[in-house]
C-alpha cells in the first residue's frame, strides 16, 4: 500500500463552461437498461465490428515508443518474448508489434468473436507466432487458452474501459494467474476529463466517470488513484501510473480538443502472494499461487 501514498498529479484543469455541463448532467440510464447493456456487451462489441469491420482503429505504430518495457523486460538479447494482449480488436497493435519484433510470440484474445476471425483472416496472421481466440476476461478461461504463469508482458489498451467497474477486478486477477512472477501489466487508456468524456449527452451517464454510446458500448474514465487502486488490491505492484495530455486537431473543422489517457505499469510481484491475500476462494482452484 505504501505505492499509494505517492503524490498525484491532477488531470486537466475544467474551463467553467465544461465544469458546469458536468454538473448538470447527474441523472443516470435505469437499472433496467444497464442490466440491459451488460447482459448484451458482447452482443454490441460484435455489432461495433460488423459495422466498422477493420477500419475504424489505426494501427498502433507507437506502442514500443511509450512502452520501452517491451524491449527492457528480456533477460538478454534476442530472448524470444512471450506476450498477452488482452482484448486485441482486429489486431490494430498485435501485428505491428510482430512485424517489428520477430522475437515475440504473442497470445491474443477479445470478447468479440467477430474481432477474433478478422485477426485470424488478416494476411500477416501467422499461428506458429501467434495464437488469437475468443474470451470474456471477466470470467475465468483464459487459462483454458495460456499457460499458468507464461507471459512475459501483458498489454491492457484501451480495453478495461468498455468493462463495467465491478467486474474490473475479474479482468486483473485472470491476468495475474497466466503473468509470470516478477513480470509486469502494460496499461493505457481513457484519463478523466477526456475530451471523449465530454463529449457524451446527457441521459448516456452510467455511473461516476461511466458512460454508454449510442451503439450500446460503454466507457470508464480512470483516475490515477481508481486504477491504482484497482491494481494493487489484486496483488500487483504500482511502478509507473501517470496521466498522458495530448491534443487531438481537426484542421478541417478548425479544432484542437484536449485528450487525456492513463499510462501505467503494474507488477506482479517476485513472490506470488497466497491465494487468501488476493481473496480467492476455492472456486479459483486454477491459480498458480502456492
Amino acid at each position: 500500500m505504501a505505492s499509494l501514498q505517492r503524490k498525484r498529479l491532477q488531470t486537466r484543469v475544467l474551463s467553467s463552461e465544461e465544469k458546469e455541463k458536468l454538473k448538470k448532467d447527474q441523472v443516470l440510464v435505469s437499472d433496467f437498461k444497464q442490466q440491459k447493456l451488460e447482459k448484451e456487451a458482447q452482443k454490441n462489441w460484435d455489432l461495433f465490428y460488423k459495422r466498422n469491420s477493420t477500419n475504424f482503429f489505426k494501427d498502433r505504430h507507437w506502442t514500443t515508443r511509450e512502452f520501452e518495457e517491451l524491449r527492457s523486460c528480456r533477460e538478454y538479447e534476442g530472448q524470444k518474448l512471450t506476450m498477452l494482449e488482452a482484448g486485441c480488436g482486429v489486431g490494430n497493435c498485435l501485428f505491428p508489434l510482430l512485424e517489428e519484433d520477430l522475437n515475440i510470440f504473442a497470445y491474443a484474445c477479445d470478447f468479440s468473436p467477430r474481432a477474433v476471425e478478422y485477426v485470424k483472416q488478416n494476411p500477416l496472421y501467422n499461428p506458429e507466432r501467434c495464437k488469437v481466440f475468443q474470451c470474456d476476461l471477466t470470467k475465468d478461461d483464459l487459462l483454458d487458452h495460456v499457460p499458468s504463469e507464461s507471459v512475459d508482458v501483458v498489454l491492457l489498451i484501451f480495453v478495461l474501459s468498455a468493462i463495467h467497474p465491478e467486474k474490473m477486478n475479474l479482468v486483473l486477477r485472470n491476468i495475474y494467474k497466466v503473468l509470470k512472477p516478477g513480470h509486469s501489466v502494460l496499461f493505457r487508456d481513457y484519463g478523466l476529463y477526456d475530451h471523449a468524456m465530454l463529449r457524451f449527452k446527457a441521459g448516456n451517464k452510467l455511473g461516476e466517470n461511466f458512460y454508454v454510446r449510442q451503439d450500446g458500448t460503454r466507457s470508464y474514465f480512470f483516475t490515477d488513484e481508481f486504477l491504482a487502486q484497482l491494481f494493487v488490491d489484486t496483488g500487483y505492484e504500482e511502478v509507473v501510473n501517470e496521466y498522458v495530455f495530448r491534443e487531438t486537431v481537426n484542421k478541417k473543422e478548425g479544432l484542437c480538443v484536449p485528450r487525456v489517457f492513463l499510462q501505467s505499469k503494474f507488477r506482479k510481484p517476485p513472490q506470488d502472494p497466497s491465494p487468501a491475500t488476493l481473496g480467492l476462494g476455492p472456486q479459483d482452484g486454477n491459480c498458480a499461487c502456492p
